[in-house]
């Protein structure tokens, strides 16, 4: 087994030898690397974000009631998430958002309602029935037709 290992100071400012096995620090290596471009994502969207869609009131009203049926389940930092996110942005669509990678309840209910933890996944409610979509693409094309005209 191939190991290796990186030094440490203790807080006594010793250095202490730190051995992990290869497979270990190449998990631990990609960890850090999706939450690295994680971040990196989230702060590149902040600085970059669309400005809001501006409507009548009575035509944002419309847009508010109808975005009371939708639920968009997502990770914070996924880049599918993100491009969604700025789409409901852009068009002014206020749709409750659910973490489905830190609130168990909402990943659980994605699971047994939707059939898959996937995410973007919108839940659209519709005259009683509801429906999970998934795929950023097909949300994003979903919004377009729904309220780029509103």
């Amino acid at each position: 087994m191939h190991r290796r290992f990186f030094f440490a100071r203790e807080k006594s400012g010793k250095l202490r030898a730190l051995f992990f096995p290869a497979a270990r620090l190449n998990t631990v290596i990609v960890k850090a690397l999706r939450v690295g471009l994680g971040q990196l994502i989230i702060f590149i969207d902040f600085i970059t974000r669309p400005g809001k869609k501006q409507r009548p009131a009575e035509a944002q009203a419309q847009v508010d009631q109808a975005a009371r049926s939708l639920t968009l389940y997502q990770f914070h930092a996924c880049p599918f998430c993100v491009k969604t996110r700025r789409t409901l942005r852009r068009l002014n669509v206020p749709v409750a958002l659910r973490d489905a990678k830190n609130n168990e309840q909402d990943r659980q209910t994605l699971l047994e309602q939707g059939g898959r933890i996937k995410v973007p996944c919108l839940r659209i409610e519709e005259n009683g029935q509801t429906s999970w979509m998934y795929e950023s693409k097909v949300i994003i094309d979903y919004l377009d037709k729904r309220f780029s005209a509103v």
